[in-house]
């Protein structure tokens, strides 16, 4: 009889296959045997594409990362000016932690190992750049890197909520306040834009986005996988590299 070879699996397929367990289970509860046995693939091929779990989690987060400039990219053929769609953008995702369970583990795995939290302070440090542009006028990199890792804990404040955290709805107007005043906002500059975020019906918006970004993941092909790959590079620790 003929054996027939298994395939070899790839890198792709291995991040939809981890991506599908992380959002029925969430991050830190799918284990390495769990994603070998869904994969039906061997513990030693598996690290050898992804030396830990945190590796397929820096590529999903390069994706989230994505995704999210696609959407304040919507927001703004929608009329929404830059800093509203920046307080849209933040309000949404806290809706989304404090909604789903598996994407709040996502995003506290996200914003506590350091490969992840790398991705989304370079990515935050762009888009603020962008973002509050005309209110920053002769900042530098660094002031913008200073600004943007008391930012980076505000956001992990308001996306992970504990026991004795304020209401969400409190805990996104605090965090915004505190933002908006780091970019020298007027008082009522702010609250105008603050009020306008939270009078949007954000967990049905929250929702929406949330089974978008899952397509989004599921539905990538592997040629746009292939992309991101050749964006995160493995090394001692995951840094970014520009191609």
């Amino acid at each position: 009889m003929i054996k027939t070879r298994k395939p070899t699996p790839t890198r792709p397929y291995i991040i939809k296959v981890a991506s599908e367990l992380f959002f029925e289970k969430g991050f830190s509860r799918t284990t390495s045997t769990e994603l070998c046995e869904r994969a039906d693939i061997s513990k030693g091929n598996l690290t050898f594409y992804f030396p830990t779990k945190e590796h397929i989690l820096a590529i999903l987060v390069k994706m989230m990362i994505d995704f999210q400039w696609q959407k304040m990219e919507e927001l703004a053929n929608e009329g929404h000016d830059s800093v509203s769609a920046y307080c849209l953008e933040l309000t949404t995702m806290a809706a989304i932690s404090e909604d789903v369970p598996e994407m709040r583990d996502f995003l506290k795995a996200a914003y506590t190992h350091t490969m992840t939290l790398d991705l989304i302070r370079e990515s935050d440090i762009e888009k603020v750049g962008r973002v509050f542009a005309e209110y920053t006028d002769g900042w530098d990199d660094e002031k913008f890197a200073e600004v943007e890792g008391i930012i980076s804990g505000i956001e992990y404040a308001t996306l992970i909520s504990t026991d004795h955290s304020a209401s969400l709805s409190r805990r996104i107007s605090g965090a915004l306040d505190t933002i908006l005043k780091m970019f020298d906002l007027p008082g009522e500059l702010r609250r105008e834009k603050i009020d306008r975020a939270l009078s949007e019906d954000y967990f049905a918006i929250g929702r929406e986005v949330y089974e978008s970004f899952k397509d989004y993941v599921t539905k990538t092909n592997e040629h746009a996988l292939e992309e991101v790959l050749k964006y995160t590079k493995f090394k001692t620790v995951y840094r970014t590299l520009r191609e």
